[in-house]
């Protein structure tokens, strides 16, 4: 089964992107541009990079913080810009007339007169995607907007905080310009993509990317083998990063399925780093050495990016960065346990010892997170 192609007959051919558009990774935190060239390709500070904004939803969940805020929209971008996180992640698909949307799920789910029916986002045009859910118009009324889980349950996808759908160019003109953005590229796993069609998604997205950057840090990254290859190909302004499951899971696709196939593929296609599951790294402490040996950076994401001293623990591996769901909290305890940089010039980063880490700047934990480190430290020392 093949993805429809997309409507890109606008979209110019890449060879006429502006050579002065945006070199820099990360304008406020770099000293200058950085240039994306794979070899001379660092991370200069460790990284915390909010997931969908300030966390995904997670609507099942007891705890009140996975359903704060409508995951990947303004209000939750620019709140996780409030905090002192370097970038935020989220994701991109392309709608049927060509528009980039920013969107995790491959379906939207709504409800219609008892009945609970799902569209493709792909195969929606952008009208239709933005009549889901809270709408910008006052007064309009959205389609009621579902959710499944893992599980298969269906509920509603109500938050605390609701926003409305948005797009990539909107992204770009109301998140606060300082703030990095991680773009990850979304194919569903369960379609086979002929190229042009792949080709044809990455040039939309390319199109906003290069007329409404900027100066902001961007770093592209996605799951899809093929079409981390090709945005490289199609573009060298920007670092791509291979994301991956780090073998904690198992695909057709066996450049998906180790963090040594992930290494493989980076070192082929040219690509800046990894972004690993951190489960991967820990089950796996010495495909970090390789990653570093290799000249890739190396960030992660996961569930345990939400403990302190699991992405503490991950620094002192030599992780870059971690993409985090407890914006506020993670970034408080990095502050805390990590020191900034030396002046400009010293690659060393420094640690504060725990002697030296007074009570106040301790991460707090509630009872809920020390049970779930208490039951990862078996897990540890079985690997």
């Amino acid at each position: 089964m093949a993805l429809k192609a997309v409507h890109v007959s606008d979209v110019p051919n890449l060879d006429l992107v502006p050579e002065n558009a945006s070199l820099a990774l990360y304008s406020s935190g770099f000293s200058q541009a950085v240039d994306v060239g794979r070899a001379e390709f660092q991370i200069p500070k460790f990284l915390v990079i909010g997931h969908r904004g300030s966390g995904m939803n997670i609507l099942q969940s007891s705890d009140r913080r996975m359903k704060a805020i409508k995951e990947n929209s303004i209000l939750s971008f620019n709140a996780a810009a409030t905090f002192d996180v370097d970038f935020i992640e989220f994701d991109v698909q392309v709608t049927k007339d060509g528009f980039p949307v920013i969107f995790h799920d491959d379906y939207i789910l709504s409800e219609d007169n008892g009945t609970v029916y799902e569209r493709r986002v792909t195969e929606l045009s952008l009208s239709e995607f933005l009549c889901y859910g809270p709408q910008i118009e006052q007064g309009k009324v959205g389609k009621s907007l579902l959710r499944k889980t893992r599980e298969g349950k269906i509920l509603n996808w109500n938050v605390e905080n609701e926003d409305s759908f948005c797009t990539l160019q909107e992204a770009f003109q109301r998140v606060d310009p300082s703030l990095g953005f991680n773009i990850e590229l979304k194919f569903d796993d369960h379609i086979v993509y002929q190229q042009h069609n792949v080709i044809h998604v990455l040039q939309s997205i390319l199109k906003v990317v290069f007329e409404h950057g900027n100066e902001r840090p961007i770093i592209f990254s996605t799951f899809h083998p093929d079409a981390a290859m090709l945005v490289r190909k199609l573009q060298s302004t920007y670092p791509v990063f291979f994301l991956t499951n780090g073998g904690t899971e198992i695909y057709y696709d066996v450049r998906r399925n180790s963090l040594e196939e992930a290494i493989k593929l980076c070192l082929e296609g040219g690509l800046q780093g990894i972004v690993s599951e951190v489960r991967g790294i820990f089950r796996n402490p010495g495909a970090v050495t390789k990653i570093k040996e290799a000249k890739l950076s190396l960030l992660t994401y996961g569930k345990l990016n939400n403990v302190p001293e699991a992405v503490y623990l991950q620094h002192l591996m030599g992780v870059e960065g971690v993409i985090v769901d407890l914006v506020q909290e993670i970034t408080e305890a990095v502050s805390s346990m990590i020191k900034p940089m030396r002046e400009e010039g010293e690659e060393e980063r420094v640690f504060e010892r725990e002697e030296q880490i007074g009570n106040k700047a301790k991460p707090q934990f509630s009872e809920r997170e020390l049970s779930f480190l208490l039951k990862l430290i078996p897990e540890l020392i079985q690997l």
